[in-house]
């Protein structure tokens, strides 16, 4: 007996985003003067940090590139190495890790760097262990007192107090003790590991490539959401006086445009640490060797993890020396990856759409479903989580809240509230019905693409294509296949029913699928 109603999904929630290069806050207006200057600095001392993200802010000009390849031309040392002997300098543990380089897609860009085994390694060796000292945390930049203050504003997020904390920093250049980090936040230059930023960095035409994914609503959402927080900036700068009480330097919006900010903002959310067990203040940490250097995967279990004095990674598997070093990135479906990280994990076993449903409120006996769904678990407006490889489940999960939608006549409603179990199938003509609106449903968000998953396959075989549209295509193309996956399921389904003449039963209040 199929029920009307079953358990909830739980909806995932998603850590990150990612990425800007920080390059154009160095030509923002100097400050207005310098005498804390000398006074924060063993503050920023106390603050260091090695996290290695994309960038702080947006890309540099040819000429401020040119100029810092030929600043770096003139060191022995690569950038890894003059980043590593900073950490190193500064009281990193020795490791079990180096720096290494692949290519850009882009040739006029530098290589991208990436964490490597400098060892072969076993399951359960710790690969390195980073000192608090060497942690960066909204404990050390804005101190204990302070902590409440900002956050119960409910104005201004721990990453963007951490993203300002790293603009300001960034408009002092060589002053600060921040200036190797900074420099790999700009070489990265908001790209994650597949060369790719977040689409919260594309342009209007770039996300045209998310076009039929839900994808596209969220990224533009989430935007809205970074340009409210950019707009209580100032206000939150006067609330909490003591927020950067070391800098001397103009407000926030007028030290830095909302397009700066947001390059920052999603450059400490692609590299910021969502450390468990620790109090509020350190739960959001930026991390030496962390992501993007650190590459997230979604089948892997290693973790950062807060230990006496220090955050370390155990590693969940064997690596031979020089092996890229990865990282989980909690149950995230791909839509989250590539928003918060630019990338998208095709063996992602977290990976999953969303189907959104609702009974008719106007309805004469919208009232008793709703107190059945309630009863088994479910909301007048529910959302069902469909996941990768269990389309099937979550088809016979919709089934029995769809049942209920479509029931009519007040005796069976009667029968459905007296039983104090789900609803089972109906009769042949209106499970057809049910099915029929199902099936329509997922044709209809296929069609919603403008590509085919032939045409899919064919852009991916193209080497040349650049990294924003293959990440974007294989979203897209893993979206279909479970769309599909759905769709197939609920046609085994209506071919089951006794007989295939039998017309679907009217609903005048039919659910609502979105």
């Amino acid at each position: 007996m199929e029920g009307v109603i079953t358990c909830f999904h739980t909806k995932c929630v998603s850590l990150p985003i990612r990425s800007f290069p920080l390059s154009r806050v160095s030509s923002l207006p100097r400050w207005r003067n310098n005498k804390l200057i000398s006074s924060s600095r063993s503050v920023h001392l106390r603050s260091l940090c090695v996290s290695s993200s994309d960038t702080l802010v947006a890309s540099g000009s040819p000429k401020e590139d040119e100029r810092q390849s030929k600043v770096s031309s003139k060191k022995e040392g690569d950038d890894s190495e003059d980043l590593k002997f900073w950490m190193d300098k500064n009281g990193l543990p020795p490791c079990k890790v180096i720096l290494k380089e692949r290519p850009a897609h882009d040739q006029k860009h530098k290589p991208i760097h990436y964490v490597a085994a400098s060892e072969d390694l076993q399951k359960g060796d710790v690969a390195f262990s980073v000192p608090d000292s060497l942690v960066v945390t909204l404990e050390r930049v804005l101190g204990n007192e302070t902590i409440a203050e900002l956050l119960t504003t409910n104005k201004l997020s721990e990453l963007a107090c951490l993203a300002l904390y790293l603009m300001y920093e960034k408009k002092q250049g060589k002053k600060s003790v921040w200036y190797p980090y900074i420099r790999e936040l700009d070489r990265q230059r908001g790209r994650g590991q597949l060369d790719a930023e977040s689409p919260l960095l594309w342009s209007e035409a770039e996300l045209d490539y998310l076009t039929g994914s839900p994808t596209k609503a969220e990224v533009l959402e989430r935007a809205e959401g970074i340009k409210r927080e950019y707009n209580e900036l100032d206000t939150v700068w006067f609330m909490a006086g003591s927020l950067f009480q070391q800098y001397p330097f103009d407000i926030p919006t007028e030290a830095f445009s909302f397009e700066i900010f947001k390059q920052a903002f999603v450059a400490i959310q692609s590299c910021v640490v969502h450390l468990q067990n620790v109090g509020l203040a350190r739960r959001f940490a930026l991390v030496p060797l962390g992501p993007p250097l650190l590459a997230y995967c979604s089948n892997c279990k290693a973790m950062l993890t807060a230990v006496d004095g220090a955050v370390e990674l155990v590693v969940d598997r064997p690596y031979k020396a020089g092996d890229p070093i990865v990282v989980w990135c909690g149950p995230q479906p791909n839509a989250k990856l590539l928003l918060n990280y630019g990338f998208v994990d095709e063996d992602n076993p977290y990976d999953r759409v969303i189907v959104e449903a609702a009974l008719n409120t106007e309805d004469p006996q919208y009232q008793d479903k709703r107190m059945v769904a309630q009863r088994n678990g479910k909301l007048s407006q529910q959302v069902f989580q469909v996941r990768v490889g269990k389309e099937r489940e979550a088809v016979q999960d919709m089934l029995p809240y769809l049942r209920l939608g479509y029931m009519s006549d007040p005796s069976e409603m009667q029968s459905v509230i007296s039983s104090q179990g789900p609803v089972c199938p109906m009769s042949p003509c209106m499970e057809r019905a049910v099915l029929d609106q199902l099936a329509n449903y997922f044709m209809r968000r296929l069609s919603g693409y403008p590509t085919t998953p032939k045409e899919d396959d064919a852009l991916l075989a193209d080497p040349s294509l650049s990294p924003r549209k293959r990440v974007a295509t294989r979203l897209v193309q893993l979206e279909k296949k479970i769309l599909v996956a759905c769709l197939t399921t609920t046609v085994d389904l209506l071919n089951q029913l006794p007989d295939t003449a039998i017309s679907p039963c009217p609903a005048p209040y039919a659910p609502s699928l979105k």
